[in-house]
Order: C-alpha cells, then sequence, then structure tokens
C-alpha cells in the first residue's frame, strides 16, 4: 500500500537569495553540497536528472521563479510513487536568506517511518551543507566524490580511528584527515546508536561521512582520483576492522 508524506525544514543562509538560487537551481551548484552529478534545464517545465552510476532519477520543473521559487516532482513509478522538491527564498536584511524547503510525494510498500526519519535526518545535514557552501565557498562549484563501504562489518568507532578524529570531537574542533593528510574544522556532528554523521569543512573541500555507510564530499580543488582513493581506504578498513 502506498501512503503519502512530507517532510519541511527552514534555514537561515548567510548569502544573497541569488547565491542560494545557484545553489539549487543549478547543476554545478546542486553538486557542490547534495549529491550529484545533477544536469538542469532551467525554466518552467524544464527537466532535471541525477546519474550517480547505481542510481538515476528524473524529474520535471514545476515552479521557476529566479531568486524566489522552484519546485520539481519527480517521474512517476508504475504504483504511482514520486518525490516533490519544494524551495521557497525569502531575502532578508544585511544580505541573509531564509529557504524553506518540503520534499513531499507518495512512497510505496515497504518505506514506512523509519525511511522518513533518516530521510529527514539527512535533509538536516544537506541542507546545513548547503549553508556553509554558500557562506564559505559561493562562486565556486564543487565536485561530488562520493564512495561506499564495501559489505561486511561497520564500525563508527573503527572510521573515526583510522581518519585520526577523535570519536568525541565537538563543532568547532580542529581535526586532520590523516590518510589524505586534509586539516579542517568539525562542522557537523550527530552520533547516537542509530544514525551518525560526521561533516569537516576544509579550505577546499566540505567532507561529509554518512554513518558507517558512505562517504560523500565537496571538493573544490583537483578532484581527480579521489573517489577511488577514499573507495581503496573504505576497502582497507573494512578489511581491517570489527564491531568491536
Amino acid at each position: 500500500m502506498t501512503r503519502e508524506f512530507e517532510i519541511k525544514k527552514e534555514v537561515e543562509v548567510e548569502g544573497t537569495p541569488e547565491q542560494v538560487w545557484d545553489a539549487i537551481a543549478t547543476g554545478p551548484g546542486i553538486d557542490s553540497w547534495f549529491m550529484g552529478p545533477h544536469t538542469v534545464d532551467g525554466r518552467l517545465g524544464g527537466r532535471m536528472s541525477i546519474d550517480m552510476g547505481f542510481f538515476q532519477e528524473h524529474s520535471t520543473i514545476t515552479a521557476w521563479e529566479p531568486g524566489r521559487h522552484l519546485a520539481y516532482e519527480s517521474d512517476k513509478g508504475e504504483d504511482g510513487t514520486f518525490h516533490a522538491m519544494e524551495y521557497l527564498i525569502e531575502g532578508r536584511d544585511q544580505g541573509s536568506t531564509v529557504l524553506r524547503f518540503v520534499h513531499s510525494g507518495i512512497l510505496g510498500d515497504g518505506w514506512g517511518d523509519e525511511y522518513l526519519d533518516q530521510s529527514s535526518k539527512g535533509w538536516d545535514m544537506y541542507l546545513f551543507t548547503m549553508a556553509e557552501y554558500v557562506k564559505h565557498f559561493a562562486g565556486r562549484h564543487g565536485t561530488y566524490v562520493f564512495a561506499q563501504w564495501p559489505e561486511g562489518e561497520k564500525s563508527w568507532p573503527a572510521l573515526m580511528r583510522a581518519l585520526g578524529v577523535p570519536e568525541d570531537a565537538q563543532v568547532g574542533d580542529e581535526v586532520t584527515l590523516e590518510p589524505f593528510g586534509v586539516t579542517g574544522v568539525v562542522d557537523y556532528v550527530v552520533n547516537h546508536d542509530v544514525h551518525q554523521f560526521l561533516g569537516v569543512r576544509g579550505e577546499d573541500g566540505l567532507y561529509r561521512f554518512h554513518g558507517t555507510n558512505a562517504v560523500g564530499h565537496h571538493l573544490f580543488g583537483d578532484a581527480t582520483g579521489q573517489a577511488e582513493k577514499w573507495q581503496a581506504f573504505l576497502a582497507q578498513l573494512a578489511g581491517q576492522t570489527s564491531l568491536t
């Protein structure tokens, strides 16, 4: 049985409406804080797509008011399921912006409250990353780098040890991702039994660790070979770690 759903979020961004629009309504902008790569045909009725190889989704733009309002809806599945995204932009004094976001649609069988809880927490992290991108990297377009932990045992403490990051790291701490020699500031932390996220903002990248499943980074320098390096790192760690 299908079910309707709706997730609402609001975030204040230290940037102009034009900068926020570039981040949410262009392919390179979206890739700089969300998954990627995206393509965007920027017009009412235009098409948007994401193609990560193992996952593709295609959508139609249903609202297009530059600097104010963007909405798009994915192609419907055979069972009528779809996802719709809507962004409302409101400029504030002194160059800040409030972004209101709604993710809605229809879910199929097997996608229950746990999925919605994970999606809600995921959007918290992604929209925070968008705000960090606009604040610190506006005008630069990043490359999305994704790597996934291989099948097998996964351990958040082991991942933190391998990165050289204290397990009790807090927002504002300076850390070094030791295997890659990247120094940055911890900007996002969630660490409890069900969900773990770690965000590190470096000079040329936003580094995002999603539980023990994957990394999804946004690199603003040379990203050549980075996905392969991170995949090799996770594969090596998976061969060495245990759940203890």
